[in-house]
């Protein structure tokens, strides 16, 4: 599996602070490794006509991605607040 990194997803990235920046890698290894079903992820379709999905990373954080072929694109993350409008999946 390919992965790539959106520009606002790589921003959004490197201001997160260390421990949960941490967190965020354990997540991506979960969705590199395809394990979509595994219960930490909460995962579950946001957007269903362009197939964007959404993942837990903490408590508080969240992130958006796309599956297409065999490439995992990652689209953001950021607050669980910001995460909710749909604008900014």
């Amino acid at each position: 599996m390919k992965i790539h990194l959106s520009g606002p997803f790589l921003r959004q990235y490197k201001q997160l602070e260390p421990g949960l920046r941490l967190r965020a890698d354990k997540i991506l290894n979960l969705l590199l490794a395809l394990n979509l079903r595994h219960p930490s992820l909460e995962a579950r379709i946001v957007d269903q006509r362009r197939r964007i999905w959404k993942a837990k990373v903490t408590a508080s954080h969240r992130l958006t991605y796309q599956l297409e072929n065999d490439v995992l694109i990652l689209r953001r993350i950021g607050g669980h607040d910001f995460m909710e409008r749909p604008t900014n999946w």
